[in-house]
């Protein structure tokens, strides 16, 4: 009952989003005067929602005035026919100046020539530290510095001392990995795996968990991201595979004439169960952030329509906002947990000849 709700909840939200949109749209055909109709046309939904979700090369926090308070990052460019060049991102002024032959178009940066336009014989390969980037780097120190911490406590005080401090918070959720993710999916061989599958699980939390900070990036709502955490669960699970595992997808237990069908199928489902882990974590964690942002959008809606309408209907907004933002704490810990929960599936079906072989004798 209560997904349902929560999906009739997005779907009435989208609904409202369209329909403010497109009277926006109408209202703004209608004759107004020259700096209402600026007004109207200057705020782009759309657009502040994909600057929102996609990646950049400044942590950007708002905008008061002409006043941005953004915290601009490195810019490492290489090209060809131009050589190695660094510099601040800050050079280009938002995007509104040119340095040393290169311009910032709409989060992309390309080479330009002398007059500014885009040169396209000049080839660009960008490798900038960017905020998806940086913020995944700090993801990762912090999950080294409180594992390190947690696992030099245990070496300090042993089993025999009950937790303290972050150590009791760790434990429960390492125990709970291992009982309920572990266990019961890959048998005897958890051991093997739970390294893998607490690093992952943490690695994924963490970084959803600072997703939500404002201002901050959408590391797991990229898809760049998820696609190497779901190739390298391919290759953890294509190295846990047996000779059972093989001989059932290239000669499952069916009647001949289905073989040829079915034999493809088996086939294919090796690629379908890691692309099923990219593009379910990439979906929900830019789903959340798109619907968090529509929300705040509408207050901006209803005040290009008229301002006491958008005054009026910012607390409503606001309200929606919290506990959309509330309920995405809790996707961050459950998409964690669906992520390594369906990877010990899979490894788990990967060696399920083997723990079938077992459970006999």
């Amino acid at each position: 009952m209560a997904s349902k709700s929560i999906k009739t909840l997005l779907v009435a939200v989208f609904s409202i989003f369209l329909l403010l949109f497109s009277a926006n749209s109408f209202a703004s055909d209608a004759p107004v005067g020259g700096a209402e109709k600026h007004e109207a046309s200057s705020f782009d939904p759309a657009k502040l929602i994909m600057e929102h979700i996609m990646d950049a090369h400044e942590f950007h926090f708002a905008t008061i005035g002409e006043k941005h308070i953004s915290i601009p990052l490195p810019v490492i460019l290489y090209s060809p026919e131009r050589g190695l060049t660094m510099f601040n991102y800050s050079k280009f002024n938002h995007g509104h100046d040119v340095y040393q032959g290169y311009k910032s178009a709409e989060g992309h940066i390309i080479a330009v020539n002398e007059v500014g336009e885009h040169d396209t014989t000049i080839t660009v390969y960008d490798m900038s530290l960017t905020r998806n980037v940086i913020q995944m780097f700090i993801a990762l120190i912090l999950l080294c510095l409180l594992m390190i911490g947690v696992a030099n406590k245990y070496k300090r005080n042993g089993a025999k001392v009950a937790p303290s401090g972050f150590q009791n918070a760790v434990e429960p959720v390492i125990t709970f990995v291992r009982d309920e993710v572990g266990k019961p999916n890959l048998g005897h061989a958890y051991e093997k795996f739970m390294p893998y599958l607490l690093t992952v699980f943490f690695f994924i939390l963490i970084n959803n968990l600072m997703g939500l900070i404002p201002g901050s990036a959408n590391v797991t709502g990229n898809i760049a991201f998820t696609i190497v955490l779901g190739v390298i669960s391919f290759f953890v699970i294509l190295f846990s595979t047996n000779r059972h595992f093989w001989a059932h997808i290239f000669n499952p237990p069916v009647p001949g004439f289905v073989k040829p069908i079915l034999v493809p199928v088996e086939f294919l489902g090796i690629f379908t169960k890691p692309f099923a882990l990219i593009v379910r974590l990439f979906a929900n964690m830019v789903a959340g952030h798109i619907v968090i942002t529509c929300f705040v959008m509408l207050i901006f809606i209803f005040g290009a329509m008229s301002k006491v309408a958008g005054w009026g209907f910012a607390p409503v907004s606001m309200a929606f906002t919290i506990f959309i933002y509330f309920i995405e704490i809790l996707v961050a810990f459950i998409q964690a947990f669906i992520f390594t929960n369906l990877t010990a599936v899979f490894i788990g079906q990967s060696m399920e000849g083997a723990h079938h072989d077992e459970a006999h004798h």
